[in-house]
């Protein structure tokens, strides 16, 4: 692996560490943003944790906790971390385990390498884009070192009977029902929901748990770009529904367009 990878998987575990200890203590301390989406010192804190590894490498951040610089700096910038410390904060608050830690490289505007942790199972997804794999595994040991053995890699399936949809469990709405009610017309298949907070939806469609993960709410960049490049590392496409082209990263409004992974061909 190469050493950069190296350091975005041992920031994520860091992170995620950090985060496990405030929700087995149980003192979340929950403040809204301006936005009213919850925040927590579990968000501050990782998100420390996470630029102490990543600032050495002198590759800029961008970070769901950080202050944003202005895109007339961003634009000049041709690689970015970026980075979400706690993705799922509300399953967080609901201590239902799905919460992650997502940090994503990104190269000309696309995700090259995208790593994903679920820090309250201790399971690692990371993907590779240039070389064409994903991979999935569990961290067994207080300090995390690469061993292939730990890892296996992951590949989206062939749909069977049932379409599965992922949906997430706080954001499912009529714009995502009235899409699954095109999938049953158009495949003349029953379709079976499989809800999932934070960004395991992107890993449940890249290791075929899942078919599609249609997208009708807001999501911002640091949400969705490690699993992209998950998705991407396996040979699907995260598809932008406004511009019909696969999304892009470092853009000068964060706020991502609708957008939808499928491997329904």
């Amino acid at each position: 692996m190469k050493e950069i990878f190296n350091i975005a998987i041992a920031a994520a575990i860091e992170g995620g560490k950090k985060i496990m200890e405030i929700y087995n203590d149980n003192d979340f301390q929950i403040e809204n943003k301006e936005d009213d989406s919850p925040l927590t010192i579990a968000d501050k804190k990782a998100n420390d944790i996470i630029n102490k590894y990543l600032l050495p490498t002198d590759i800029p951040i961008i970070s769901e906790e950080n202050k944003q610089l202005d895109f007339s700096e961003r634009k000049k910038w041709r690689n970015c971390w970026i980075v979400d410390p706690l993705d799922g904060t509300k399953e967080f608050i609901k201590k239902n385990d799905e919460f992650t830690v997502n940090i994503a490289l990104i190269d000309n505007n696309k995700p090259v390498f995208g790593v994903i942790y679920v820090p309250a199972k201790n399971e690692l997804y990371f993907g590779d884009v240039l070389n064409k794999k994903s991979f999935k595994g569990v961290i067994k040991e207080e300090k995390f070192e690469f061993r292939q053995s730990d890892f296996r890699e992951i590949h989206p399936t062939s749909v069977g009977e049932k379409i599965k949809v992922v949906g997430s469990r706080s954001h499912m709405n009529q714009a995502t029902l009235d899409y699954i009610e095109i999938l049953k017309t158009q495949f003349n298949k029953e379709v079976e929901i499989v809800s999932k907070g934070s960004s395991l939806k992107f890993c449940l469609v890249a290791e075929g748990k899942a078919d599609v993960y249609p997208r009708y709410a807001p999501t911002m960049e640091w949400d969705t770009a490690a699993g992209q490049a998950i998705c991407n590392a396996v040979g699907l496409e995260v598809i932008d529904k406004q511009t019909g082209t696969s999304m892009e990263y470092n853009r000068k409004n964060l706020l991502n367009n609708y957008f939808l992974v499928s491997n329904l061909g």
